[in-house]
């Protein structure tokens, strides 16, 4: 890696503990700022809704953040959060804060006032970096949280008027353009991201200096091959740990360019995002996919410039991806990752997809799958998937007891179910809360979700657990039909017949319930114990209503 910081040698004496402490330091955002500079500081490095922004202009919009944050009295290891819609304020703010040594905190954009104020609470933050479409939530947020730090507006399109503190780009105008490098070192905290808290509070995930380089160089060059050339654009949002590697550490470790937007990722928006910025690699997720291809718009293969596309938060449907290919003729890369090792870390490969699997361990990574007393599983079982690799994050922030739950000394057990083919490729089976044992058999709920997308009239589909009038436990599927297709009486049937066509006849769900959507979190993974708790307290009402 590059940007070691040099330390002077003060004296013979000293030259061997200085020389020492020199080789161990680094910092993340002069890493990445430095290896486009000079080569590169004429090209785009950034493209948001308001304009284009060279890689000079980056670096100094990130000296002249880094210099208003200490000027500000924020120190080395104070912690800022970024709560700031995509744009070139998220890139500025999130390297500005780490070239100052100071800890940023990415934070979800879509969050409730309460989700603020926790945050608020839990990482002490000394201030906050906040969009105006934004700041009434977030005001909120700090008078729940009784929160002393500062909030810090930005505002490119001068929506706040009248405000009492400088807003982000006043601050960076009035800073200085170059600043000095804090002398952090590989292993010191760099980053936080709080997990999305689907089923309990959110979790701050403590990452390294060292872990952005090392998912850039592990994945987007080696499986990938990222190059100078390439245009990327990803639905993903920046404050995601997928979304923040596509989008920001992906291209700028090897000069390419980044297509930012700050409105929601709807088909409109990223057909036409597609067809006018002509993005090279396209990072979407399962559901964006399938509703792209349910669009009328979609471009067609002569209006696209993808060479590939990614897609990870939840198991591609092989259905949905062999239809993404045979329209557009472009590859969707599936893969896992997860916040804690911040990026993909199994991954099908470009030229060698196979869809319906996630793939292969991404070079650099180790996984391994285990049974509920962490012993290797045999041949074609279902297991556990644990993996360890050089991003993998320190802990998780005042919650040792999750810490070591999930962190086993260098393994992290994920909470995802897979078996492995005899070909070699991992197939993910759901998430272990999510496992169905159906007359004492183990069903996957995402085989059965596949093979009920397979069907023309499936647009998505969610398969849970639910008892039969003995107690026991059946698959249930709730189903959201394709645009234009109507129910009718004997659909629910049909689609039973078609999965008992394709699966074992024990694993096809006993009851079907159409539904206009399915629960999702931010990340667009789906909500199944929503779905469990709806379907228990149905139970409960009708168990009340017999007795």
């Amino acid at each position: 890696m590059t940007s070691i910081i040099e330390t002077p040698v003060q004296s013979a004496s000293g030259a061997t503990a200085q020389s020492k402490i020199a080789a161990s330091l680094y910092n993340a955002a002069a890493d990445l700022l430095e290896r486009n500079l000079p080569a590169h500081a004429q090209k785009t490095a950034f493209i948001d809704d308001a304009g284009r922004y060279t890689y000079g202009e980056l670096a100094h919009r990130v000296g002249r953040c880094a210099n208003s944050l200490r000027g500000l009295g924020i120190e080395i290891e104070h912690r800022v959060v970024i709560c700031v819609l995509d744009g070139i304020d998220f890139p500025v703010a999130f390297l500005g804060a780490i070239k100052a040594g100071i800890v940023p905190i990415p934070i979800n954009t879509l969050l409730t006032p309460t989700d603020y104020a926790y945050i608020l609470a839990d990482s002490r933050a000394k201030a906050a970096i906040v969009s105006s479409e934004l700041l009434p939530q977030f005001r909120e947020a700090a008078a729940l949280a009784q929160w002393p730090g500062r909030i810090i507006v930005s505002d490119p399109q001068g929506h706040v008027s009248n405000q009492a503190a400088p807003t982000f780009a006043e601050l960076l105008e009035r800073a200085e353009p170059e600043a000095t490098t804090a002398a952090t070192r590989r292993d010191d905290i760099c980053f936080w991201l709080y997990s999305s808290g689907s089923t309990g509070e959110p979790k701050g995930t403590v990452h390294v200096h060292t872990s952005l380089a090392q998912t850039a160089e592990l994945f987007a060059q080696g499986v990938l091959g990222i190059a100078e050339s390439d245009v990327v654009y990803s639905a993903a949002k920046l404050f995601f740990a997928y979304g923040l590697g596509n989008a920001l550490t992906f291209p700028m470790s090897v000069g390419a360019t980044s297509i930012l937007f700050s409105g929601r990722p709807t088909p409109d928006a990223v057909n036409d995002i597609l067809r006018r910025r002509r993005p090279t690699i396209f990072y979407g997720v399962p559901t964006l996919f399938g509703n792209l291809l349910a669009h009328d718009g979609l471009p067609t293969r002569e209006e696209l410039a993808l060479r590939l596309c990614t897609s990870a938060g939840e198991a591609l449907p092989e259905e949905v991806g062999r239809a993404w290919t045979a329209r557009t003729g472009v590859e969707i890369i599936d893969g896992i990752g997860s916040t804690e090792m911040l990026h993909v870390f199994v991954s099908n490969r470009p030229g060698a997809v196979c869809y319906g699997t996630t793939g292969r361990p991404v070079p650099g990574y180790q996984v391994r799958l285990v049974d509920a007393e962490r012993r290797p599983v045999g041949p074609g079982e279902i297991g556990e998937l644990e993996v360890r690799g050089p991003s993998a994050a320190a802990f998780y922030w005042n919650n040792r007891e999750k810490t070591r739950a999930t962190f086993i000394g260098e393994w992290l057990r994920t909470g995802d179910k897979f078996r492995v083919t005899d070909e070699g490729d991992f197939v993910h089976c759901g998430r272990a809360d999510d496992m169905l044992k159906v007359g004492g058999i183990w069903v996957s709920p995402v085989e059965v979700e596949g093979t009920l997308q397979q069907h023309e009239s499936v647009l998505e589909v969610a398969v849970i657990g639910a008892l039969d009038d003995n107690d026991l436990v059946k698959p249930k599927a709730f189903v959201v039909l394709k645009p234009g297709v109507k129910e009718y009486p004997e659909l629910s049937d049909e689609l039973k017949r078609f999965v008992k066509s394709k699966l074992a006849p024990f694993k096809y769900p006993r009851w079907i319930e159409f539904v206009a959507e399915l629960p999702k979190t931010s990340t667009g993974k789906t909500k199944r114990h929503l779905l469990r708790e709806r379907e228990s307290e149905l139970r409960a009402k009708r168990t009340n209503g017999t007795s």
